[in-house]
């Protein structure tokens, strides 16, 4: 009688196919996040609007240069500040005759060099929504008394109306003036 030796190799002729399979699964179950962006409904164009003259005292304006310092109607202003800067100029609780004299009239006006980081114009941006939400929220708190989450749709489109968020990412001509590049 002959002995059987046992060989102390591993058959690997299959490992390859099952590495395979494991790579197709986990590239079919996995979900890769992707960037989601700014959200933002644009406007319809109408013909009209391109004729339309505003008047300087219903548009704040704000400039972001190269070196991603921010520019609030010419006077170099930090970020923090944006926000209580934007809400007052919209609500103009001081009557002031060199500010809309309705929120329904104010106008952002936004404009970037090409230079300016991504992430300061996020946070340039991110400064003037917040804006507009707290002041959508003090308006529900004082016309409905609750939170602007909680209102109807119906409700949130009446306040929407007195507050509308208009920020327009446009060139006005006296941004050309400024000398801060």
């Amino acid at each position: 009688m002959k002995k059987r030796r046992f060989s102390n190799e591993i058959n690997a002729g299959s490992m390859a196919d099952i590495a395979f399979l494991l790579l197709i699964f986990f590239l079919v179950a996995t979900t890769i996040e992707t960037e989601q962006g700014i959200k933002i409904k644009l406007p319809r164009w109408e013909k009209d609007a391109l004729t339309t003259q505003i008047p300087d005292k219903n548009v704040l304006s704000i400039y972001v240069n190269a070196q991603n310092k921010l520019m609030v109607e010419k006077k170099e202003t930090p970020i923090d500040e944006l926000r209580n800067i934007t809400k007052q100029f919209i609500t103009n609780p001081e009557k002031s005759e060199d500010k809309p004299s309705q929120a329904k009239n104010a106008l952002v006006a936004l404009k970037n060099n090409r230079e300016t980081a991504y992430r300061t114009y996020i946070q340039v941006y991110n400064e003037l929504k917040a804006a507009y939400n707290e002041l959508w929220e003090e308006e529900a708190q004082f016309t409905f008394n609750s939170t602007y989450a909680s209102l109807e749709k119906m409700q949130q489109e009446e306040i929407r109306a007195k507050i509308p968020l208009v920020i327009s990412e446009s060139e006005p001509s006296d941004f050309q003036s400024q000398s801060v590049d």
